[in-house]
């Protein structure tokens, strides 16, 4: 089976081909730094990383571009209620950004242009839709003619008789500017300079750009006219990339992409998760605060296979039933990924021949399984079966070897389906934090309380206890606790001073 995506534009799964044999360019719409990013961010750019992951995983080159939206009028409110600038704004939030994406293992994308970097750009694109009829200057502002573009609907499927002015949360009710617009449905290019707001020069006079033309603008800069994947929320579907579709193939009289793929929204117990309605939580409040039902802080992994165990274009709702069970689906996965290092020096892998990067014939069935499943528009769930599965065998037989039973698995076989899981758990972006226990760098020192622990090996045990609950990675802090209970090490926590121990 050959991969297939669904396209929003024709609302069919269609073969994936690219406009260059085994290159992909790709296009994501990334945030408007006025903010932290919340739950719904995260669905979205997790969702996007792991396509690409898994496209270069199938072998595909992939060229992937994420913007950063640093003009607004979101950007200049924030600014005023900071008393702050627009720069210094849109820089603390694009920080904040990686920050938090980073947490949950998404990588970084091959280039993040800015609005602000492309004026030239933008303004060379406005110029050219103008010259060919489809743009009009009033007063300083540029506007788009909706209804000379014959195609105009064609990705959302709406009919502009069916429109209403001002569609979009971008766009206040009450438009200011219907005036001066030819046309109710028209949207605006480029913006005329209020006071006190930062402007550029240009053709129709000091101004700034409008949101929708920016992504045209940076997408032919970084990658082209015509592009293989533009992707981004389903909010965005319209206007925004039903506008960027209307700027672009008017201005180069070619598509702007052969697919356009959208990812479902985040609802919270049921609801919209909406920031009018105050019901959305940020990624590091639910990283650093948030309590599962088991009352356990969350682990960044287990949000990334809470979103990827959903339809990535469905809705999925986040609840704390929801994110708990996908906290203990991801303890499944972890105790697979950590058995090399807690039972593989036991099983003699040590002697083996070093690890091969080509994958083990002897999982080659679990490998077509998975790719099968995920080529069928990117099922990520039922690749993720595949991935339960190796993990439940390793822990099964890990249990066994935990209480000194005999296992009658041969262990290269282990060490094959170890090393396979490893691989399709790393498509997804699920990997062990190398400073939780399991770790190599960790585990060295924890394998030696198989023996007897020195007086310096139990106080670096406890250093680095210390430091994992003061990152309040608490499961790292319990798990080390745990070992130095197993050597009959016993630790007494007193408030504001370091740990004490002795020997039971």
């Amino acid at each position: 089976m050959s991969l297939t995506i669904y396209n929003t534009l024709s609302r069919t799964k269609e073969p994936f081909q690219t406009l260059t044999p085994n290159q992909v360019k790709m296009y994501c719409c990334g945030v408007t730094v006025y903010d932290y990013c919340h739950l719904g961010h995260a669905r979205s750019y997790i969702v996007w990383d792991t396509v690409r992951r898994y496209l270069q995983w199938r072998g595909y080159a992939v060229e992937y571009i994420q913007n950063f939206t640093d003009i607004d009028d979101k950007i200049l409110k924030r600014a005023d209620i900071e008393q702050s600038s627009m720069t210094a704004v849109a820089e603390k939030y694009t920080d904040a950004y990686f920050e938090d994406l980073h947490r949950l293992n998404v990588r970084d994308a091959d280039s993040y242009p800015l609005a602000t970097k492309h004026i030239q750009e933008i303004q060379d694109l406005i110029a050219d839709l103008e010259t060919k009829g489809f743009a009009y200057a009033v007063d300083g502002d540029v506007y788009f003619r909706v209804r000379k573009d014959d195609d105009y609907g064609k990705l959302s499927k709406r009919n502009l008789d069916d429109l209403r002015a001002g569609a979009g949360e971008r766009v206040e009710a009450a438009d200011p500017d219907q005036i001066k617009k030819e046309d109710p449905f028209d949207f605006a290019l480029w913006k005329a300079a209020k006071p006190g707001e930062p402007s550029w020069e240009s053709p129709w006079g000091n101004g700034r750009p409008g949101w929708h033309i920016e992504c045209s603008a940076m997408i032919q800069k970084q990658l082209g006219e015509t592009i293989d994947i533009h992707c981004g929320g389903g909010d965005l579907v319209f206007p925004h990339h039903e506008n960027e579709i209307a700027q672009s193939e008017c201005a180069h009289d070619r598509p702007l992409s052969t697919y356009w793929m959208h990812n479902g929204m985040v609802k919270l117990s049921g609801e919209k998760m909406s920031k009018s309605l105050g019901n959305f939580i940020t990624i590091r409040k639910l990283l650093d605060d948030y309590r599962d039902g088991n009352d356990q802080q969350i682990d960044p992994m287990t949000v990334r296979l809470f979103v990827l165990t959903a339809q990535y274009r469905k809705p999925m709702d986040f609840s704390d039933a929801s994110i708990t069970a996908a906290g203990q689906s991801w303890q499944t996965i972890k105790d697979g990924l950590i058995f090399s290092d807690k039972f593989g020096k036991k099983l003699g892998w040590d002697n083996l021949d070093p690890i091969s990067s080509e994958l083990p014939a002897s999982t080659a069935t679990e490998v077509e399984r998975f790719n099968t499943a995920v080529d069928d528009d990117f099922n990520f769930a039922e690749g993720l079966v595949v991935v339960f599965e190796l993990a439940k065998e390793l822990r099964k037989v890990g249990n066994i070897i935990t209480h000194d039973s005999e296992q009658n698995v041969d262990p290269i076989l282990l060490r094959d389906k170890w090393q396979t899981l490893e691989k399709l758990a790393g498509v997804f972006g699920l990997e062990v934090n190398p400073n939780e226990l399991g770790s190599t760098a960790i585990n060295q020192n924890i394998s030696k309380a198989l023996d007897t622990l020195s007086d310096a090996e139990i106080e670096a045990l406890l250093t680095e206890r210390q430091i994992a609950r003061a990152n309040k990675d608490f499961a790292t802090s319990d798990r080390i606790r745990a070992k130095l209970t197993e050597d009959k090490i016993v630790v007494i926590d007193k408030a504001g001073v370091s740990s004490t121990w002795y020997r039971s």
